[in-house]
């Protein structure tokens, strides 16, 4: 299991520019999304950066061997509500564990934060991502049609409630 040799930790220098250019290159492969999805991704790594709020807000990095695996960030959202944002992991390191193991990064992250919640948005086709939220516990809110990186889509809003648990 990748547990074993994979480390999480907060970014540094450079690793903005890797997230935008990695998610970029991918989901154009994989997925045929165009450069809006690029300019997207630069802009909330931007913001990340430039509105960062420590102790609230955090980017994980992946990496095994000194390799980027993957990323994934928390933000602060509204009304003791955080986000999940930008999900990724490496093709090859896919399946190995890494994507659930940032995501719960995230979710321990967010409960020593004290947040109530965190939501995300993602999109249907992602599949194994959404494996991943579903089985952490976040429910499927609402989903709406949308035409974005060149691509007919249909977003999905997710939430899992952090009272009590």
């Amino acid at each position: 299991m990748a547990g074993q040799d994979v480390t999480y930790r907060e970014h540094r220098p450079g690793d903005m520019g890797w997230i935008i250019h990695r998610q970029a290159v991918l989901y154009a492969r994989e997925y045929g999304w165009n450069e809006e999805f690029e300019a997207l991704v630069a802009e909330i790594a931007a913001k990340f950066i430039r509105e960062f709020k420590p102790g609230r807000e955090r980017c994980w990095i992946a990496e095994r061997g000194g390799e980027a695996l993957g990323s994934v960030f928390l933000v602060d959202g509204e009304d003791g509500s955080a986000k999940l944002r930008m999900l990724y992991v490496e093709p090859a390191a896919r399946g190995l564990g890494v994507g659930r193991g940032l995501v719960r990064e995230c979710l321990a992250f967010a409960r020593s934060a004290g947040y109530r919640s965190v939501t995300l948005w993602t999109n249907d086709i992602l599949l194994a991502a959404r494996r991943i939220y579903e089985g952490e516990g976040f429910r499927l809110e609402t989903e709406e049609r949308h035409h974005s990186f060149g691509k007919d889509l249909v977003g999905q809003y997710w939430k899992l409630d952090l009272n009590g648990l």
